[in-house]
């Protein structure tokens, strides 16, 4: 575990001496801020004190930002022979993949805990459901979470930074907007197979403010399924 947490340190610390923390808080924010108050279906509109609206507008945020992340963890150190050298040093490579999600995953929390005095905002501004809200932020971190695995998944498969970004919104992109497609437009067994295969679906169940075991089944059986997949695809390095 002391090795997972300094791969951890050393990661996000990374992510801060080259400015990608500040440029992705930057942003987030700026995003969210700008839609949840002030442009379209802002909480003002709806006339309601519910974060609904920044819940939205984070789900497609964190959408495109994460791949943004992740393109460069295992890519980067392909690219640069350093992986070799860190996996030398009694690192393992579940070590370094779960070191390299964790790191992400810190980042993004630290970016919805900036968000914070949006709830604050609107606890002062009439009577909120204070556990749809806090289901909500569980529900991003539980999706950032999933982008994640997905986007370290990618990045162990190539050494080209921009290969691991589309690939990693080519696939989180079934997860995203296809299989709620799909499952709109088969009925029966299909549609139910789609409809839980949508990441949609559990996401919105979260920031309803239900807290269901088949949803926190989904979400973390596609996250480890993304670690486990980083894993195995490292280790075919041995094979070649």
């Amino acid at each position: 575990m002391r090795t997972i947490w300094i791969i951890t340190q050393r990661e996000l610390q990374t992510f801060f001496d080259s400015l990608i923390a500040y440029i992705l808080l930057v942003a987030f924010l700026g995003f969210s801020g700008f839609f949840t108050w002030l442009y379209g279906s802002d909480v003002f509109f709806v006339g309601q004190a519910s974060l609904q609206s920044f819940f939205s507008i984070a789900y497609w945020t964190l959408f495109f930002f994460i791949p943004a992340l992740t393109m460069r963890m295992l890519a980067e150190e392909k690219r640069a022979g350093t992986i070799e050298l860190l996996l030398t040093k009694a690192v393992t490579d579940r070590q370094l993949v779960i070191g390299k999600f964790l790191a992400c995953l810190l980042l993004i929390v630290i970016a919805l805990l900036f968000t914070l005095p949006y709830y604050f905002t609107i606890n002062s501004l009439g009577e909120v459901d204070h556990g749809a809200i806090w289901c909500g932020y569980l529900g991003l971190i539980l999706m950032s979470a999933v982008y994640i695995s997905i986007g370290v998944f990618t990045s162990s498969t190539t050494n080209n930074q921009i290969v691991a970004f589309l690939g990693a919104l080519f696939i989180g992109l079934f997860f995203h907007i296809i299989f709620d497609v799909l499952a709109s437009s088969f009925t029966g067994t299909m549609g139910e197979v789609f409809s839980t295969l949508s990441l949609s679906t559990h996401y919105e169940s979260l920031t309803r403010g239900v807290i269901d075991t088949k949803d926190l089944i989904y979400f973390f059986s596609l996250i480890v399924l993304g670690i486990v997949l980083s894993e195995v695809s490292l280790s075919k390095r041995n094979l070649v």
